[in-house]
């Protein structure tokens, strides 16, 4: 690749071919509107270093430009970068300045914005064939990442360097990227490890022979057992127990059976009343999270539970060398799944177990094999070990920086091969270090190096179906098949969930029969049974640990850390209304109030998402955590660290802003508040705060919107459609005001929303016949509820036909069938009718949840942990991309890796693919 400097000195360009991209993910449920950002007198190039600064590069190839690239000696956001860089930046009006629509820069074309208005309007969210595409790459790192969030969230730091490119792609950044690798574009050029992945001819292992293989390995089809021995191995069946099935899961079934009546013998053999076997309890509790039975229940015994108490309190006793150990444990890596079986279980991971894991990194940056004494330094460290201890820290989150170097590490490890070998220094391949490593760089995002090692992985399988230890091994061995298992289904032991026997009928059909009764801690659903949605298997959906992270938050792409703040206090909201589930919903509500932080390398808190007391702070986003706040008993004016009802007193708008800054869209709105949705939450938040006087523009602004019809607008300014959501919020928040014209004005509201449902009881809503727009539509008409029984009635059916069997909701009756978070929280707490201006929830009977604790376990009065039939049904997640075949090899990898134990959407209308509130 050719560089020159430009005649501007902002930034060296490169020509490089055509590029995908994917759409940029703007601040998560952050509202903004356009106008066109300046660029600042851009930073020498010069100034930034491989440990200073951070670098920015923009492909203008599809207009058959070159890489511009610039730096920000003091980088603070993504946004701020591009700006700071010479970049010019202009959003969309309908999701603001933070949804890059087009970027210019003097070094082409004169600075003209790319693409042009004649191209692309930028009013509404671009086709998903042509975005600018946001992409990073930290110190130390020279593959491509798509970044979970937008520009103005995400935070450069010393030696990063960003990229922007323009074409089509997945909204998940999946497929496409920059034609130009991180060090080509680096400050001072400077090439680190993984520049090169090994190039070779792409390879797939043969399913059906492992599968064959592996099933050939058991006794009575529910069991290993060695050969001469009259008793099972416990141990090689965990590991083993997944293995054996083929397109049904009867055969895992039965083999969890067998050592679930035998998990007194497998993770306590010194007795029940003694501690554990960490090696039993981790593989038993791994086994029951990836086949979604609960591990806190394995044969009538918690090894989950257990485990955790078997964390040391203190060094140099028997069984424990150092605090943090998990007692009697010798290895690294058994003390790494220790700690990813806790996490895969929703338990609290002691600090002390992750911090003792992570200070087993050596100097090379792997990881030792054996756990060493307090305050021994390791000098040399395992190919074999280093993979799952990564795993385990990356999961867990709090060790960014020991992840980054075990990155490196194994970067470095790989052969041109493609291979990993058993000792540093060997040239040759090991097919257990190669398969675990594997693992660790698929899940990290180094695809290519990963499929390289699954390459190798393909030409080392022999005739029977099995693998050997070395390289060329003609002899199959069941140890090294296990890890092997993993990486032919292209998953990790760290995000492998496996389908239950199939059921009768299919789980994305409705619940037969009649739904759990109501709990008794929760209010009595207005409906008779069968007329309205499950409370019980809601709540159990959204409160599942697989979705909510250590019972705080939900990840807006899943296994980055991200939190999705919008989305968890859409979750917030849903099971406040439903009562189901109290402790749960105190989890979130602590987590957001005590500032917690999510397990991203920046460390997010609710006020990067809502942007309190900043320039770009948001008057709807502040208003929808004000309102959680509210609802559950907290003093909004002092929650999360922010007084939230004064930030949205500075936040309305006394006058229109103009070009460029178009942050306040008229008198009354609220700053950066694009939608009808936002404005009304704000209003709600203000009014339930007593703050009649300081709300009194933005309700009159809000009561101007409505058309003659009755109807709201989707967004502001009005683009004159009708949307029954906005709708059903706007009444929802002229509801609390008592003046005439506000009665008359939901009235108008309400009777417009009746005469839009479907004859099956829905409503039209951005995905279809919407799940979203239905539990919205309950929650309006329910300000009316004797006036509009039936069409309430005619609703909640709707919705109960739109439950699958997880417990979960369909984004759309004409829809993908399959449950989808953010419809499952609007539907289940929709389907209450109660209104957000009235919302209330008592949690004086629950107990506080510090940041990092979870969800307390069912006996401390908690909706018990779902057991998923078939996954969430989304169809998304690790297993997507594996098509067909992984329903032979992800579940038989799930215990196959058992083995390695010894060895913005912004806007309302981006809803379409999924619904629910999103501000």
């Amino acid at each position: 690749m050719k560089y020159r400097e430009p005649t501007s000195g902002r930034g060296v360009r490169a020509r490089v071919g055509a590029l995908l991209c994917s759409l940029v993910l703007a601040v998560s449920g952050g509202v903004f509107l356009l106008g066109p950002a300046s660029p600042a007198a851009a930073d020498p190039i010069d100034e930034c270093t491989p440990t200073k600064g951070a670098v920015v590069a923009v492909d203008f190839a599809d207009w058959g430009g070159e890489v511009v690239r610039g730096c920000d000696a003091t980088p603070t956001t993504g946004y701020d970068l591009l700006h700071e860089a010479g970049f010019s930046t202009e959003g969309t009006e309908h999701d603001g300045p933070a949804f890059i629509c087009r970027l210019g820069h003097a070094d082409f074309n004169s600075g003209i914005p790319h693409p042009t208005p004649a191209e692309e309007a930028c009013k509404l969210t671009p086709p998903a064939t042509a975005y600018w595409s946001y992409w990073l790459a930290p110190a130390d790192q020279d593959f491509w990442t798509y970044s979970p969030l937008g520009a103005m969230s995400n935070k450069p730091k010393d030696g990063s360097v960003e990229a922007w490119v323009f074409g089509p792609t997945d909204v998940g950044g999946t497929e496409g990227g920059p034609a130009f690798t991180p060090d080509e574009v680096r400050a001072g050029g400077q090439s680190g490890p993984g520049d090169n992945p090994p190039d070779v001819e792409p390879g797939e292992v043969d399913i059906a022979k492992l599968d064959g293989y592996l099933k050939g390995k058991l006794t009575d089809g529910d069991h290993v057992r060695d050969e001469g021995a009259e008793s099972p191995d416990f141990y090689q069946s965990a590991q083993t127990a997944l293995a054996a099935i083929g397109r049904e899961s009867a055969t895992v079934e039965k083999m969890r059976a067998k050592l679930a009546l035998h998990v007194a013998e497998f993770a306590y053999p010194d007795g029940t009343d003694r501690q554990p076997s960490a090696t039993g309890a981790a593989l038993s509790t791994l086994l029951a999270s990836g086949t979604k039975a609960d591990p806190r229940d394995v044969g009538g015994h918690d090894p989950a539970g257990d485990l955790a108490k078997a964390v040391c309190t203190q060094g140099g006793t028997p069984g424990c060398k150092a605090p943090g150990d998990f007692h009697d444990v010798g290895d690294v890596e058994t003390q790494a799944l220790a700690v990813l079986a806790l996490h895969r279980a929703g338990v609290a991971v002691p600090a002390t177990a992750t911090d003792r894991l992570a200070a087993h990194q050596c100097k090379d940056g792997g990881f030792s094999p054996t756990l060493l004494g307090e305050g021994t330094v390791c000098n040399f460290s395992d190919p074999a070990t280093t993979p799952y201890a990564t795993i385990a820290l990356q999961r867990t989150g709090g060790h960014a920086d020991v992840v980054a170097k075990a990155r490196t590490t194994l970067r470095k490890a790989q052969l041109p091969t493609g291979a990993f070998p058993a000792y540093a220094g060997v040239t040759t391949g090991d097919v257990n270090a190669t398969a675990k490593s594997e693992q660790a760089l698929r899940l990290l995002g180094d695809t290519k190096r990963a499929d390289a090692a699954l390459s190798w992985l393909s030409r080392e399988q022999t005739e029977s179906g099995g693998f050997g230890f070395d390289e060329g091994a003609t002899a199959p061995e069941i140890f090294p098949t296990w890890a092997a298992a993993f990486s032919a289904a292209r998953t990790s032991l760290a995000t492998l969930g496996v389908k239950q026997p199939d059921p009768d009928p299919d789980p994305t059909d409705p619940p037969t029969g009649e739904p759990t009764p109501p709990p008794t801690t929760g209010p009595k659903p207005p409906w008779a049974p069968g007329e309205g949605p499950d409370l019980d298997k809601g709540a159990a959906y959204l409160t599942d640990g697989s979705r909510l992270k250590q019972g705080h938050y939900y990840e807006n792409v899943a296994g980055t850390g991200f939190a999705d703040f919008g989305l968890t206090i859409d979750g917030g909201y849903a099971l406040a209304a439903t009562g189901n589930d109290n402790s749960a919903l105190r989890g979130i509500v602590d987590f957001l109030d005590s500032e917690g932080e999510d397990a991203s390398a920046s460390g997010r808190t609710v006020a990067d998402w809502t942007g309190v007391g900043t320039s770009h702070a948001a008057g709807g986003s502040i208003g929808k955590l004000a309102v959680l706040a509210q609802a559950t008993g907290r003093d909004a004016r002092d929650f999360a660290g922010d007084d939230l009802i004064a930030a949205l007193e500075e936040a309305v708008c006394g006058a229109p802003t103009e070009a460029p800054d178009r942050s306040c869209a008229a008198k009354g709105a609220y700053r950066y508040a694009p939608s009808v949705f936002s404005q009304s939450l704000a209003v709600i938040a203000q009014l339930r705060a007593g703050e009649s006087e300081s709300a009194a523009g933005p309700l009159a602004y809000l009561t101007s919107l409505q058309h003659p019809s009755g109807a709201w607008p989707s967004l502001i300014p009005s683009t004159g459609d009708s949307e029954v959501d906005s709708t059903a919020m706007a009444a929802m928040a002229l509801d609390l005001d008592p003046a005439e014209e506000s009665r008359q004005a939901v009235d108008r509201a309400l009777a417009w929303i009746a005469a839009k449902q479907l004859p099956d009881g829905g409503f039209p809503g951005a995905s279809g016949n919407s799940v979203n727009s239905a539990g919205l539509a309950v929650q309006g008409l329910s300000l009316d509820a004797e006036e509009y029984a039936a069409e309430i009635k005619k609703a909640r059916k709707f919705l109960a036909k739109q439950q699958n069997k997880d417990g979960g909701f369909n984004v759309a009756a004409d829809g993908q069938a399959g449950s989808d978070v953010r419809a499952s929280t609007q539907a289940l707490g929709g389907a209450m009718g109660t209104s957000f201006g009235t919302l209330e929830r008592d949690l004086s009977d629950t107990k506080p949840q510090e940041p990092g604790a979870p969800t307390p376990s069912p006996s401390d009065n908690t909706a018990p942990q779902i057991v998923t039939t078939g996954g969430d049904g989304s169809g998304s997640g690790a297993l997507a991309s594996t098509g067909t075949r992984v329903g032979i090899v992800a579940p038989t990898a799930v215990a196959l890796t058992l083995a390695g134990l010894f060895t913005v959407v912004v806007a309302r209308r981006r809803r379409v693919t999924a619904a629910g509130s999103d501000l």
